[in-house]
């Protein structure tokens, strides 16, 4: 089995209460297009944290079992994931970087290391994109992620351990 080398700096760690002001920034910055909401400033700004606080909920509703990270290059906060260890596949729920973070291979390091999660547990790693992300889906397809099915907003990817790939013909 190959194993995962991070780049030089990167770390993965628990997130605490005391991110709650990083993952607003990054929130706010990774929903840029609900700056663009007609009305003043305060107004945008309540429709931000209303969105955060949703995603929130909404994530610790669907995966009552799922953990969060934060993705920090050199003792600096860069990102976010929130992964579900199932016992049937790991699921990245979500990732994200902050703007200067992106476009350096982070984003390929964190799924690294999840691939390298999910063939040492022999599980297939999951995830959903949105059907009109076409960069981030040919991102996910480069690194050896399937389309396995789809609605018509989102399409489930999956990635499949070498040992699995002859079980579930991948």
């Amino acid at each position: 089995m190959q194993k995962f080398t991070p780049p030089k700096g990167l770390h993965i760690r628990p997130s605490t209460p005391n991110d709650k002001i990083f993952l607003e920034k990054l929130h706010r910055e990774m929903r840029e297009e609900l700056q663009f909401i007609e009305g003043d400033q305060d107004f945008i700004d309540e429709i931000v944290a209303m969105q955060f606080r949703a995603q929130h909920q909404g994530y610790g509703a669907q995966f009552p079992n799922a953990m969060y990270f934060i993705i920090e290059k050199h003792q600096e906060k860069i990102g976010r994931a929130s992964i579900d260890f199932g016992c049937n596949e790991v699921h990245l729920i979500d990732i994200g970087f902050l703007k200067v973070a992106r476009g350096h291979g982070f984003g390929k390091a964190i799924i690294h290391s999840l691939q390298t999660c999910a063939a040492q547990a022999a599980v297939p790693l999951s995830l959903v994109v949105a059907t009109d992300n076409f960069i981030a889906k040919q991102f996910y397809l480069s690194l050896g992620f399937m389309v396995k099915g789809h609605t018509e907003m989102h399409e489930l990817m999956c990635w499949y351990p070498p040992t699995m790939k002859a079980i579930v013909g991948a």
